[in-house]
């Protein structure tokens, strides 16, 4: 169950590398087409997906709560489809969804900037002036939108395996570096211990969904770690009434073998 994410800059050629590649290896594409032929299944209107689908948030407090239910939604479609495996994940901070899941191969698709306003200008018929606008709110918003989410730098090379610039390399180059990546032994071998893992990430997903979308809670900060099916529940919550929709909302959750409640309660 390999798993490979894509990171890529806009107009840097990441979509045509990556569909040669799952039409090569026979991976599902799970991309912002994907996303949007699944969307209704995860209670997510186009609007919402306009709205959220990486983008930093407003802002603003009520509107960031509905924004985080979406962002938690899309994140739920992409972690099932990662328990799949054999995926190309496009996008939507793949590899930070997936911390200490050793089978995933992080690629990153980049080009210079000026390059890249020439590109998009080239395909969408546009004046340059209005390319490099769209290509500089482009990168500005996918960078907020992992600092935000993840507390990551969007441009660290170090948090990728494989950086291609395709300026310098051809789409057929590109693909075969990265089949040749995703055969590596020890991504091979660390197939099979991963599975687990991700079943414990979507659960975790699955109750931080429940309690965004819980009126009854209003402290929405509290923490959720899963292992093995076992959930903990820590930190801080407003009321005992709070805590008891905290808990019903997990238990809800199929998968959770049992809950530890560290939860207290502090009024304010």
């Amino acid at each position: 169950m390999a798993i490979i994410t894509f990171s890529r800059e806009m107009g840097s050629g990441g979509i045509p590398i990556a569909q040669q590649l799952a039409e090569e290896i026979g991976y599902e594409l799970v991309d912002g087409d994907a996303l949007k032929e699944a969307a209704s299944a995860y209670d997510l209107t186009d609007a919402a997906l306009q709205q959220a689908d990486e983008k930093p948030p407003a802002f603003v407090d009520a509107l960031d709560r509905q924004i985080d239910l979406s962002v938690h939604r899309i994140q739920l479609f992409v972690l099932e489809r990662a328990l799949q495996g054999n995926v190309i994940i496009y996008g939507r901070g793949g590899q930070d969804l997936l911390p200490g899941i050793q089978s995933v191969l992080r690629v990153r698709v980049i080009a210079p900037f000026e390059e890249r306003v020439g590109r998009w200008a080239e395909r969408e018929w546009i004046d340059p002036d209005l390319a490099r606008y769209l290509v500089r709110r482009s990168d500005q918003q996918r960078a907020g939108f992992i600092k935000y989410y993840f507390d990551r730098d969007w441009e660290n090379p170090l948090d990728y395996d494989l950086v291609i610039n395709t300026v310098r390399m051809t789409n057929d180059c590109a693909v075969k570096l990265i089949k040749t990546a995703v055969e590596d032994p020890y991504l091979l071998e660390m197939k099979h211990l991963c599975e687990n893992k991700i079943k414990d990430l979507i659960i975790q997903k699955k109750i931080q969904i429940a309690r965004l979308a819980d009126e009854r809670i209003d402290d929405i900060w509290f923490n959720i770690d899963v292992t093995d099916g076992k959930v903990i529940l820590s930190g801080h919550i407003h009321s005992d009434a709070e805590r008891q929709a905290a808990l019903e909302d997990a238990q809800q959750v199929e998968g959770v073998k049992s809950i530890t409640d560290k939860l207290k309660v502090v009024h304010y």
